[in-house]
Formats: structure tokens, C-alpha cells, sequence
């Protein structure tokens, strides 16, 4: 038996179209390309923090990167983080492990995603 760990990046494009219909098609892409480069700090930092057993800092980027993947659209991403939180105040540390792994792996194609900003555009 083999896990299966890709699971499908879901945009919520009515988020970005909304950001459109507000911002202006100028605006909303700079928001997105901002929104990119925060998520990819995020993820770094919480790598890092994880290397450094860091837990407040782990901690500080779970809080940062829920409200950005709300901001821009990943839902999925969002309670992935969620849960990694959940798993943490359990003390579960191979779930968290286990959660903090997909939030990567889930992060970076997010990021692939909201970075092909024209296809999203409608």
C-alpha cells in the first residue's frame, strides 16, 4: 500500500475575482505577487522553526499564513494550518510532524498556483 501525498491546490476563485472586482486588475496582481512572496517567507520560516525547535516561532508563522491563504483563496491551505495548530496544543508531535509536512508540500504547489495569476484572472 502507498499513501497517496498530492492532493489537488484548490484556488477559490471567487476570492481573486472578488480582489479584482475591488482592487483593479493592477492592484489585485500586486496584492497576489505580495500575498506569493509572503506565503513563500511563511513556509520558510516555518521550516526553520521546526529545524530550531522553535515552537513560538512555529506558532508566529501558523498565525501569519492563516489569515494570507484566506486572503488569497487557499482554504485548503488554511486548514491544513488549522490543523497543524490542533495537533500542537495536543502535544501530538507525530501528527504534527506528519501535518506539518503536508503544509509544505501543499504550500509550494499553492504557490505555483496563485503564481500563474493570468489563468485565474476569468
Amino acid at each position: 500500500m502507498q499513501l497517496r501525498t498530492i492532493e489537488p491546490v484548490k484556488v477559490q476563485e471567487e476570492t481573486i475575482a472578488a480582489l479584482y472586482a475591488q482592487l483593479g486588475p493592477k492592484a489585485a496582481e500586486r496584492l497576489l505577487l505580495n500575498a506569493v512572496e509572503e506565503l513563500a517567507n511563511t513556509l520558510v520560516a516555518m521550516e526553520a522553526a521546526v529545524a530550531g525547535n522553535d515552537l513560538p516561532g512555529l506558532n508566529a508563522a501558523i498565525g501569519s499564513l492563516v489569515p494570507l491563504a484566506r486572503k488569497v483563496g487557499l482554504g485548503a491551505l488554511e486548514g491544513v494550518a488549522h490543523d497543524l495548530r490542533t495537533c500542537m496544543k495536543r502535544g501530538d508531535d507525530i501528527a504534527a510532524q506528519a501535518v506539518l509536512a503536508r503544509i509544505l508540500r501543499l504550500g509550494d504547489r499553492s504557490l505555483s498556483k496563485i503564481s500563474n495569476i493570468e489563468d485565474m484572472r476569468g
